[in-house]
């Protein structure tokens, strides 16, 4: 009788919070998204970013739905960590074969279609936690079966468009997202699942945005390479982690706690709380940890121009496609900021008008050279955040 006890699912309470188990599994989540952001470095071109953007929301996506599984049932209860070690292991071997997605080899294994498996083993162990907590919940099991068939059916596209390879492989493996989170977006809508436990969803939000900035200063570092450090690729990399404070700030110091209380007020079987959940983190996080991997990816390829001095003279103007990454990721975040005020306590003309001043700015900072377009950058995040500490915008 103990062991059939111990095999039931143990739901989360109000009061629960997230674990260190949780912490690791957001770990492997992180490194792919480093991997990703090697991946649109090595190939810079629209199509390496929309590729990268696609993954992105691949692992988003399978991210946010073990994020909502473990705020039903608790993620350090064996089968629960059983089935989530085995989803990181899915997540790790995914992010390995990252740089060569796109690439077709004459050898049995096929990094194409590894990912491709190995999403769907992702998936497949989300689906089987999701029935194994639905256990005595005829809701919550009603919920877990409709989710099941754009899963299911998202599959198809995912494994074909790995076998054909090149822009059918694109526009399949879009498809195959498409169906997955649609179909996922019809189903909560159906019967929006419940949050459990308020401070331990926007808890779990908050930590994976804290480990992808730290993360994103190793991978924009990392374009520096191993050559003698110079004063322009120092200054230029104290401009990136300025910025990235600046990111840090915009987001933890007010609208984290302003949108968390939202949230935790919220009854919790009332539809005001899942559609906070639902739109105000689960969605409109997204930008945010996008906005950090493309802002990463800008810094990345400023401190690799400024140590490749033969391809890149002194001087020369950055460029649309570096200036774009750059200015486009810190956009995409002020964006996915004003989105979570929207949706919780409501936004500001300011902080609008932010977002507008970075991208008209973006012609300009592609003509000046890589290190004045990113002190450029830095110099209006740092007058943003000084700008809302003085009015003491929430």
């Amino acid at each position: 009788m103990s062991r059939v006890h111990r095999a039931r699912p143990v739901l989360v309470e109000e009061a629960h919070r997230a674990t260190t188990f949780e912490i690791f599994f957001d770990l492997v989540l992180v490194f792919a998204l480093t991997r990703l952001i090697g991946f649109m470095a090595e190939s810079l071109s629209p199509l390496t970013l929309y590729q990268g953007l696609l993954l992105l929301l691949w692992f988003w996506y399978a991210w946010s739905c073990y994020a909502w599984l473990a705020n039903q049932v608790r993620a350090d209860n064996e089968p629960v960590l059983a089935g989530m070690l085995a989803a990181m292991a899915a997540i790790f071997v995914a992010a390995l074969v990252i740089p060569e997605a796109w690439q077709r080899h004459d050898g049995a294994l096929s990094p194409p279609l590894t990912l491709a498996v190995a999403y769907i083993v992702v998936r497949g162990l989300h689906l089987a936690l999701m029935t194994y907590a639905s256990s005595g919940n005829a809701r919550y099991r009603r919920q877990t079966l409709r989710f099941a068939v754009s899963t299911t059916l998202a599959w198809a596209p995912l494994v074909v468009g790995a076998a054909l390879g090149g822009a059918a492989q694109t526009v399949l493996w879009t498809v195959a997202f498409l169906l997955d989170y649609g179909g996922g977006r019809i189903a909560t809508a159906a019967s929006f699942g419940e949050v459990r436990s308020g401070a331990h969803f926007a808890e779990r939000h908050g930590l994976v945005l804290i480990i992808v900035l730290g993360e994103s200063l190793l991978s924009a570092g990392a374009g520096a390479g191993l050559t003698s450090i110079a004063w322009p690729v120092l200054l230029a990399s104290v401009f990136g982690f300025a910025a990235t404070v600046c990111l840090w700030w915009l987001y933890f110091v007010r609208v984290a706690p302003a949108a968390a209380t939202v949230l935790t007020s919220a009854s919790p079987r009332s539809r005001r709380r899942q559609q906070v959940a639902s739109d105000a983190y689960t969605l409109a996080h997204l930008p945010l940890v996008a906005g950090v991997v493309y802002f990463a990816l800008g810094i990345h390829l400023v401190l690799a121009s400024l140590t490749d001095q033969p391809r890149h003279p002194a001087g020369a103007p950055v460029g649309w496609t570096a200036a774009t990454v750059l200015y486009g990721g810190a956009a995409l975040y002020l964006t996915g900021r004003l989105l979570i005020l929207r949706l919780t306590v409501g936004g500001s003309p300011t902080r609008l008008a932010a977002i507008g001043v970075v991208l008209l700015v973006l012609p300009v900072a592609r003509t000046l050279p890589a290190l004045a377009a990113l002190g450029l950058l830095t110099a209006l995040l740092a007058t943003l955040v000084l700008h809302e500490r003085l009015t003491n915008a929430a």
